[in-house]
């Protein structure tokens, strides 16, 4: 199964990623010259936050072999896919959050525009493509790798 990797080390902080999340996301077509990056409908499914000390820590879904949020989830909206990735169904969402709570990672966030689903990464439900934010990063700091899909978190 592909997975999303991330090499911090390579990370300027430039979130080319989020801006290309935010992008291949919206909901009405147009160019990224006019997206709306303030428009809480336009929100990015990663997180790029900095570090004391200099550099960057950008904190993407890693489709957990098991993933927590998955099992925490009652009402079903979060599921792991033949391809290995966990994807979400917002009209299941009872939006009790319990996911949010459960990933160890602290990707998964409620939405801005309405507090009631989560955004999380869906790996730009593409299998045939890298996810957008890869196909953005200048540096290569994030590329997809295909692993073992019994392997660990």
């Amino acid at each position: 199964m592909k997975r999303i990797i991330i090499e911090q080390d390579k990370c300027d902080g430039c979130k080319n990623c989020s801006i290309a999340c935010m992008q291949s996301h919206r909901e009405s077509p147009g160019s990224v010259y006019d997206l709306d990056m303030l428009d809480p409908k336009n929100e990015y499914r990663h997180n790029i936050t900095g570090k004391r000390g200099g550099g960057y820590v950008p904190v993407f879904c890693r489709h957990c072999a098991v993933p927590e949020c998955v099992g925490a989830c009652m009402s079903g909206a979060l599921k792991k896919t033949g391809n290995g990735h966990v994807q979400y169904d917002e009209e299941r969402c009872g939006s009790c959050f319990m996911c949010v709570m459960s990933c160890p990672y602290g990707n998964i966030k409620p939405d801005k525009a309405t507090g009631s689903k989560i955004v999380k990464c869906d790996f730009c439900k593409d299998d045939n493509e890298d996810p957008s934010c890869v196909k953005s990063c200048p540096k290569k700091a994030i590329h997809v790798e295909e692993v073992y899909a019994g392997g660990a978190t």
